[in-house]
């Protein structure tokens, strides 16, 4: 059995369904490449697996528990990359990484920003407000923040955008890092990323029409996805 796995997963948006009848299984080390046409689920999906957002049909578990019957144990386990940045544009560097590190726990802050710092090579940016960075250095700072506090799961949504080739093959990097170290990494991305061995999830092929979900389930497209208040917003 798989630590991390989905099954039979719907997910709906008002009256369209996006995706259906999609599984997925993952184990230590193993990384998941997301493909798919452009509103094809890949952030949906990447929700769902953080517990940000809840299927309309179909589970999703990790050790064979469901994610949403213990959500704090669920987002302590993992890291999520997301479209947005969410860099405080009036504190540094540092402190945009530090407010995270207060916010996973973790003890030994300046330690773990300083090798964050270093291992996406920022850290000449460390006193540099947020409002002054590039997309790109924004991008880097954005992910520093996946390297510190302890994570079993990486959930990266696009993380390539705004980075140039150098960056991406760091990033490659810190990736295979991560799974020699039993870390499972899910990521979508419309570029070539330089990840050994990901295990393909084309999203394309998960589109069913609305009519024959509606006719599996016996069910009427309502509320779309329903989305975790709490966690949602954030």
């Amino acid at each position: 059995m798989a630590v991390f796995s989905g099954s039979d997963l719907t997910c709906l948006r008002g009256e369209r369904l996006v995706f259906g009848k999609l599984s997925f299984a993952a184990n230590p080390g193993d990384a998941i490449m997301l493909r798919g046409r452009n509103g094809a689920g890949k952030s949906s999906l990447l929700r769902l697996m953080a517990g940000l957002l809840v299927p309309r049909s179909g589970q999703i578990t990790w050790n064979d528990d469901p994610i949403h019957s213990d959500r704090i144990a669920h987002h302590a386990r993992l890291q999520y990359l997301g479209h947005q940045d969410a860099i405080k544009p009036v504190l540094s560097v540092r402190d945009n990484l530090h407010l995270w590190g207060q916010l996973r726990g973790v003890d030994d802050i300046d330690r773990e920003i300083d090798t964050a710092l270093h291992a996406l090579d920022i850290h000449h940016l460390s006193r540099t407000a947020g409002r002054y960075l590039s997309s790109g250095q924004k991008r880097r700072t954005a992910l520093a923040r996946i390297l510190i506090g302890h994570a079993d799961l990486w959930l990266l949504d696009e993380p390539t955008v705004g980075l140039d080739r150098e960056s991406s093959n760091e990033l490659a990097q810190l990736i295979a890092d991560f799974r020699a170290k039993g870390g499972i990494v899910i990521y979508s991305t419309h570029i070539d990323l330089a990840v050994k061995e990901p295990t393909l999830l084309d999203l394309d092929e998960f589109a069913i029409p609305m009519i024959e979900w509606l006719k599996d389930h016996d069910a009427p497209a309502d509320d779309g996805i329903r989305s975790d208040p709490k966690r949602a917003a954030q």
